[in-house]
């Protein structure tokens, strides 16, 4: 058995322990020896951590690393994760780490932080998985530790600079903030990246994709709040609204609307960037599509579709965009097109063997399946289902689904793939079915708690979330989320701001300040 007492959170490890505490590390080394409890404390850890790595006495050490992850706070994590470097206690400088990412911004307030050597700080804020609100935090950063011993440490700002993503910064800070900073002018190399930064906010959408470097790539941290954006809709009418959800604070956000009003579009995440594909302005289905960047808030024309295409199912397979079926304002398409960014061209690529708009598509195992929809040839709702292999460039029917939905949400969650809800004619469908690929089966889960058809589906955190669509005679603001674990449908607290069917809507994995 072992136990130990916290004392209070702040304390560092920093200076040698006095010749009392050396006693007592004797003394409660003995101890556990000859009774197997240990008593662990602040002052205590720093003597009894490496003389149990010494004695290897795993159990001691163990009861050590576990006391000081349980005093892990911004003022201290850095000295505690350079303390666990030095005895080689790998899992907790391993979590001192992940905590100095994920508390980057208060971490850089503390004397540990001023104090640290250069490599140190290099190492820190190149780190993928900081998680800052802005990329302005790790720029002031740096300019703070110069600062703090600026005769010795300018020397150092190009290396640093290297690591900062200036291009990532608004336009406006680089201007008023980024070039007027002292440290900044008097390097050429400072300068240069600061070059960098603006050319990128010159280009344009695609040619910015393809300006790679490590400061043009987001960070993206393991523990940011998701947020499920929800673009334009039918509420009653095409409109241009977006609103995105934002998990941890559980309400919704209004942010930059679409350039133009839209409803019935294709709508996926894809290198950083959300594409809305398609749909209808209100009176003519269209070929444009638009990207939006939630660093910036903005959205960004890119190429048009060869085709016009409303109610159509959209997703990403192997890198490209694959815009599946939908409805021209004429006859129901069994064409598929795909968007290659780096080109930033659409090509056709096989058509399905069967016409299909209000279809649902997914990507499992390799796969695009398109789920349903209507057939407007024999006017029918469809069951069938078919999936796309991209290097065969082949269709082929698998298992049908055991009732016919047009307009249902298809969302994959845990290698499965979902279609939920849906219509049949006029009935609208609450009830919810899954595909399970190795057996080429579906079966049925738990129905949501309200019928709904053309809504958003996507997955979050294990579960699968729908929001909005129609339920026959009204638009929905709900959202609702599926735990298989439990086979049981919740619904969410906060509604959007605005009922909305034909609502593109995906999940973005990275944090977005709206």
């Amino acid at each position: 058995s072992r136990w130990y007492s916290c004392e209070f959170p702040g304390h560092s490890l920093a200076g040698k322990p006095e010749r009392g505490v050396l006693g007592g590390g004797v003394e409660a080394l003995l101890s556990y020896i000859f009774t197997e409890v240990i008593k662990v404390y602040l002052d205590l850890v720093a003597v009894l951590l490496p003389a149990a790595g010494l004695l290897q006495l795993q159990d001691v050490k163990k009861t050590c690393c576990e006391f000081l992850e349980s005093q892990l706070h911004p003022v201290n994590c850095l000295g505690i994760r350079a303390f666990a470097d030095m005895h080689a206690c790998t899992d907790l400088l391993n979590k001192a780490n992940t905590y100095a990412e994920q508390h980057f911004a208060d971490v850089v307030l503390s004397e540990e932080f001023l104090n640290l050597g250069i490599e140190q700080v290099c190492s820190l804020i190149s780190s993928d998985k900081l998680t800052i609100s802005s990329e302005e935090k790790v720029f002031e950063a740096v300019i703070a530790w110069v600062n703090h011993d600026k005769d010795v440490r300018q020397e150092f700002m190009a290396r640093l600079m290297e690591h900062v993503r200036l291009p990532l910064l608004p336009r406006e800070y680089l201007v008023q903030r980024v070039e007027e900073e002292a440290l900044v002018k008097n390097s050429s190399a400072c300068k240069d990246y600061l070059i960098e930064a603006m050319k990128y906010h010159l280009l344009p959408t695609e040619q910015r994709i393809l300006m790679k470097s490590v400061r043009t790539r987001l960070r993206t941290p393991m523990n940011l709040p998701k947020l499920m954006v929800v673009v334009g809709g039918q509420a009653p009418k095409a409109i241009r609204s977006v609103e995105c959800y934002d998990f941890k604070e559980e309400r919704w956000h209004q942010v930059a609307e679409l350039p133009s009003r839209r409803c019935r579009a294709g709508m996926v995440y894809m290198a950083g960037l959300v594409f809305a594909v398609g749909g209808f302005n209100g009176s003519l289905r269209v070929r444009t599509v638009d990207s939006y960047d939630p660093v910036k808030d903005q959205w960004t024309s890119v190429a048009n579709m060869r085709d016009r295409r409303s109610t159509l199912g959209a997703a990403v397979l192997n890198g490209l965009l694959y815009a599946v079926g939908g409805f021209d304002g004429s006859t129901g398409l069994s064409s598929v097109e795909a968007y290659n960014i780096k080109s930033n061209e659409w090509f056709h690529v096989a058509p399905m063997n069967t016409r299909r708009s209000s279809v649902g598509v997914g990507v499992v195992g390799g796969l695009l399946y398109a789920v349903g929809g209507y057939d407007g040839a024999s006017r029918q709702c469809l069951s069938t289902v078919e999936c796309y292999n991209a290097t065969t460039n082949e269709w082929t029917y698998i298992a049908e689904m055991s009732t016919r939905r047009s307009g249902a949400g298809v969302g994959v969650l845990n290698n499965l793939l979902y279609a939920v809800g849906g219509h049949d004619g006029p009935l609208v469908r609450k009830s919810v079915e899954v595909y399970d690929p190795t057996t080429n089966t579906w079966r049925q889960v738990a129905d949501m708690n309200m019928c709904r058809r053309n809504a958003g589906v996507c997955a979050v955190n294990g579960l699968l979330y729908v929001v909005g669509g129609d339920d026959g005679s009204c638009n929905l603001a709900s959202v609702e989320y599926y735990n298989p674990t439990t086979d049981k449908w919740t619904v969410v607290s906060s509604c959007m701001s605005t009922g909305r069917s034909y609502a593109g809507n995906n999940c973005l994995i990275f944090l977005v300040f709206c």
